[in-house]
């Protein structure tokens, strides 16, 4: 088991990265909206990520249940929960979670929209609550073992 500063370190990278990511979604969404890329080039460019999204953070809310963060991990637990009900809903004739038959009709690029301000804003959230934990976790005792190394 690693300590619990380089779990919130890599945390850290893996919320960092994710944020990067749907930053690049909400880009590229945008992008279609004001018609700079066509349907087929969107959704091709953001369902390759929908899968590495998902991994990331259900890794993530693994390392954090095996090292007995229980509170971190069940308010992880709705957003991993929402992306595998996403990810298994999506009809079977559809190109993936981004559809570029269906992302112009029913208000689809609104609500993918939205889904990306809302992760957004969730993993800003965790971003700094996994920042001020490895702070903590750095203040409360030594991360790399140098003293048990010195008893020796």
């Amino acid at each position: 088991m690693i300590s619990d500063t380089l779990l919130f370190a890599f945390a850290l990278v893996d919320t960092g990265s994710i944020l990067f990511l749907l930053v690049y979604f909400v880009i590229t969404l945008s992008d279609l909206e004001c018609d700079y890329l066509n349907a087929r080039q969107c959704c091709a460019k953001l369902n390759v990520w929908v899968l590495p999204k998902m991994i990331a953070h259900g890794f993530l809310t693994f390392l954090l249940l095996l090292h007995g963060h229980f509170y971190l991990t069940f308010c992880n637990i709705p957003v991993i929960a929402w992306l595998i009900y996403e990810y298994c809903t999506v009809p079977s004739g559809n190109y993936g979670v981004f559809d570029p038959t269906e992302i112009h009709n029913r208000g689809q690029l609104k609500r993918h929209m939205r889904d990306c301000m809302i992760y957004l804003g969730y993993y800003l959230i965790f971003f700094f609550t996994y920042l001020y934990c490895m702070i903590i976790s750095m203040l409360k005792g030594d991360p790399l073992g140098e003293k048990d190394e010195v008893m020796l």
